[in-house]
C-alpha cells in the first residue's frame, strides 16, 4: 500500500498540493482526474520522489520513505511525452532498465518476452521505435516501465497525444495490463470520459486539493461537493439556484416536483446541479420541465451537438442528440427531468444525490 498522510508541498510559498491524507492499495487502478495545474502531476512526483514534501510523510508497505531516493524505489514512469531509445531495437529499449539492474540474459529475455505479448509487441520486437505507430511506440515506453517489475507505475496523461482510435484501444488494454501486473497504477487525466473508461478508483483534483476519493462510479454518481461534480463533468456540471418548498422545487424561475433524498430536506434555498446530456431538446419523460433559453453558440460534433445557452442570468451547456442548426438568439426550450438534478448546501456539500445515480 501506498499512503500519504498530511502530505503537502509548497514552491517558493506558493501551495501547489495542500495536505493530503491518501491510500492506495496493491493491484488498483488509480485515476487522478483534474483540470490542468490542478496537481495532479505534482502528486504523482510526489509518489515517486521526485519531490519531497513540506510537511506529511509518505509510507510504501508501513514503512517511511518520505526521504527515499527515487533511484532506490521500485518506481516507473510513463509521461505524455513518451520516450524511447531511437538507435536501440524494441527489444533492447524494454530490457534496458533490467540491464542497468544487472539481472542475467536469459531472465531479461523471459521478461521482455513476456511483456512484449501482453502488448501485442511481439511482432515488432528487432525494429526501431521510430519504424512503429504512434500507439505502438507508446506501448514501448510502457513495457519498459513494466518490467522494471516495479510496484508503482505512473501514467502522467500518457494517451493525450495519440489519435482517437489508438486512444480507444489503449484504454482497453491498460486495465487488463494492471489486473496482470499486481502494481499500483496511477494514471492522470484531465478527461472525465477517461476515468470512467479505465474504472477502478478515481481521485479528483481542485487547485491542489483531493476533493474526493473513491469507486469511480461512486464518485460520478454521488460527488461529495459541487467542486467534484464540476471535475467530474465534461463539459462542467450546470447549476441554478433551487428553492425547495414542501413538494416543490423552484429551479430558477421553473417549478418542478420533488423527488428521490430532496424531499427529505428542509424548505430553504441549495444550489442545483446537472450534467450537460440530461438537457434535451424534446420532452423525454413526464417529470421533465421546460425552461425557456437562448442559443449563445451552437457547435456540432457530428452525431451530437454541444448547445451554449442563457436561461436567465445562467449560462448552461447543453449536449443533445443529433445534427441542431440553431443560430445565436434563437429562442428554445430545453427540458430536464428532476431525476437528474443533485442538490447542494451553501457550503457546497451535497446535500441529495439525483435520484437516478441512487437507482442506477
Amino acid at each position: 500500500m501506498l499512503e500519504f498522510k498530511g502530505v503537502s508541498r509548497l514552491v517558493e510559498g506558493r501551495v501547489h498540493i495542500h495536505a493530503t491524507d491518501l491510500a492506495l492499495q496493491k493491484g488498483t487502478m488509480n485515476v487522478l482526474l483534474g483540470p490542468t495545474l490542478a496537481g495532479k502531476t505534482s502528486l504523482m512526483r510526489l509518489m515517486a520522489g521526485l519531490d519531497k514534501p513540506t510537511t506529511g510523510t509518505i509510507h510504501w508497505d508501513g514503512r517511511d520513505v518520505t526521504g527515499m531516493r527515487v533511484q532506490d524505489r521500485k518506481v516507473a514512469m510513463v509521461y505524455q511525452q513518451f520516450i524511447n531509445y531511437p538507435a536501440m531495437s524494441v527489444y533492447d529499449n524494454i530490457a534496458s532498465p533490467m540491464r542497468l539492474m544487472g539481472i542475467s540474459g536469459a531472465e531479461i529475455d523471459r521478461a521482455v518476452k513476456g511483456t512484449a505479448e501482453m502488448l501485442k509487441l511481439t511482432p515488432f520486437l528487432q525494429r526501431k521505435p521510430l519504424e512503429l505507430s504512434g500507439g505502438q511506440q507508446q506501448r514501448c515506453a510502457l513495457a519498459r516501465a513494466l518490467v522494471k517489475g516495479a510496484g508503482l507505475v505512473l501514467l502522467d496523461e500518457p494517451l493525450a497525444n495519440l489519435d482517437y482510435k489508438l486512444r480507444e484501444e489503449l484504454r482497453a488494454e491498460i486495465p487488463k495490463i494492471f489486473e496482470e501486473s499486481g502494481a499500483i497504477f496511477v494514471y492522470a487525466t484531465t478527461e472525465p470520459e477517461e476515468a470512467l473508461l479505465l474504472g477502478g478508483h478515481t481521485a479528483t483534483l481542485w487547485e491542489g486539493r483531493v476533493t474526493q476519493f473513491g469507486a469511480t462510479p461512486q464518485v460520478y454518481r454521488q460527488p461529495a461537493d459541487a467542486t467534484t461534480a464540476r471535475v467530474f463533468s465534461d463539459p462542467p456540471m450546470n447549476f441554478v439556484t433551487a428553492v425547495k418548498n414542501g413538494a416543490q422545487i423552484t429551479l430558477g424561475d421553473v417549478k418542478a416536483p420533488v423527488m428521490g433524498a430532496m424531499a427529505a430536506l428542509p424548505d430553504g434555498t441549495y444550489r442545483a446541479g446537472f450534467r450537460a446530456n440530461h438537457l434535451t431538446l424534446d420532452r423525454e419523460s413526464a417529470s421533465a420541465v421546460a425552461f425557456p433559453s437562448t442559443i449563445i453558440v451552437t457547435e456540432i460534433t457530428g452525431s451530437e451537438s454541444f448547445l451554449h445557452l442563457h436561461h436567465g442570468a445562467d449560462r448552461w451547456v447543453g449536449l443533445v442528440h443529433g445534427v441542431q442548426h440553431l443560430a445565436p438568439g434563437a429562442q428554445v426550450n430545453v427540458w430536464l427531468d428532476p431525476a437528474h438534478v443533485y442538490l447542494f448546501g451553501q457550503d457546497g456539500r451535497l446535500v441529495a444525490p439525483a435520484p437516478y445515480a441512487m437507482a442506477a
